[in-house]
């Protein structure tokens, strides 16, 4: 039988936090336990926030940490061309349409529709408004010849037509066992496929490597459980395969919010200057095994 394939794929915009390194930790005893292999990817398609120092501060990171990934890491900014043939798979069928709109436009048409309902607009998940489909009532013609900024919208309704449900992804145990967990794509709308300012998103880029590098086990926070959904329909409609998933549970700060960089998280580097060596770090966060 072919070896299970796990990833581990930061985004190199500032250092690591304790909770990078729980979820490559993660990564790292889940694999083991199911014999795979680990793979390191460079998630850098943000080039205006990604640095190489910061990726060279990653590589430290994890090397301190001892974690054995293979020697050939995917940089996904070296990766633009397949994301833009995929996407153009998607437009080819009728599945994208271009989206001029700023922020400010969304905001102003939802507060128009809110004033005239009475009704609060639907948000996604992650708590952003709904795209209201202002672009997707005009012709693409008329919206590219404005010469504006573009993104690409997936068409939610013609790709639900065309990849009908019910849709699912299998969450996987440290035993091996599956279990089926039901997804609703539907309620990310009219996600944006392709950036303005960048010839993918992450979860075009994300579900295109995950396939192209035969990665069989995502495992990643729960905060991205959501996204799964969007990313389950995008395999199907590109016919990639679905890994199996787990999401782990993330590490919070004492007001309870979870540990992220934009709120200050302090870095692994603070830790390490603080003599806190690896195994401190392991102690601590699985301390039932110590």
């Amino acid at each position: 039988m072919t070896r299970p394939v796990f990833r581990f794929a930061p985004s190199p915009n500032g250092r690591l936090h304790l909770g990078h390194a729980f979820s490559a930790l993660e990564n790292e005893r889940l694999a083991r336990a199911l014999g795979g292999r680990l793979l390191l990817r460079i998630e850098d398609i943000d080039t205006t926030r990604c640095r190489p120092e910061h990726e060279a501060a990653i590589r430290d990171d994890l090397a301190w940490l001892g974690i054995p990934f293979e020697a050939e890491v995917w940089r996904q900014s070296e990766r633009f061309a397949v994301y833009e043939a995929e996407a153009e798979r998607l437009r080819a069928r009728g599945l994208l349409y271009p989206c001029a709109c700023t922020r400010a436009e969304i905001a102003a048409a939802i507060a128009e529709r809110e004033a005239r309902t009475g009704v609060p607009h639907p948000r996604d998940p992650d708590g952003a408004l709904l795209y209201p489909g202002t672009c997707r009532a005009r012709a693409s013609s008329e919206v590219l010849a404005e010469g504006r900024p573009i993104a690409w919208r997936l068409d939610m309704a013609r790709a639900l037509a065309e990849a009908p449900g019910p849709h699912a992804y299998l969450r996987f145990h440290e035993t091996g066992a599956t279990t089926r967990v039901p997804t609703d794509p539907a309620r990310w709308g009219d996600a944006v496929i392709v950036r303005k300012e960048i010839p993918t998103s992450y979860h075009l880029s994300v579900v295109v490597d995950d396939a192209a590098q035969g990665v069989t086990h995502v495992v990643r926070g729960r905060d991205l459980e959501a996204a799964t959904d969007l990313h389950v329909l995008l395999q199907r409609l590109l016919g990639l395969p679905s890994p199996l998933y787990h999401h782990h549970a993330l590490l919070r700060d004492e007001a309870g919010e979870k540990l992220a960089k934009s709120a200050g998280a302090p870095p692994l580097a603070d830790l390490r200057a603080r003599g806190i060596t690896p195994s401190d770090l392991r102690a601590r966060l699985y301390p039932e095994t110590t």
